[in-house]
């Protein structure tokens, strides 16, 4: 009785769930472009400079914003320098 009984609630669990959405953001690159149509707005993060993005805007219902959640450039592992501990 316990095993059809637990697979009904973890049936139900799973049917009930809410689907998960897409992070808007993409953390490796630092502009965004927001856009607007009749559809709703969307959020496209490759953009390395706001003139890079600018120049897609143009003409577009379209602004640039700066990405929240850029984790930055990542310092390359090289050599240190001698005598620096």
């Amino acid at each position: 009785m316990r095993i059809p009984a637990l697979t009904v609630v973890i049936v139900a669990a799973l049917l009930t769930a809410a689907p998960v959405r897409a992070q808007t953001y993409d953390p490796a690159y630092p502009i965004c472009i927001q856009t607007y149509s009749h559809n709703g707005s969307a959020i496209i993060c490759r953009f390395t400079s706001m003139a890079q993005c600018a120049a897609t805007a143009s003409g577009r219902a379209a602004q640039c914003i700066t990405n929240p959640y850029y984790g930055g450039a990542k310092a390359t592992a090289g050599r240190r320098p001698r005598g620096a501990y």
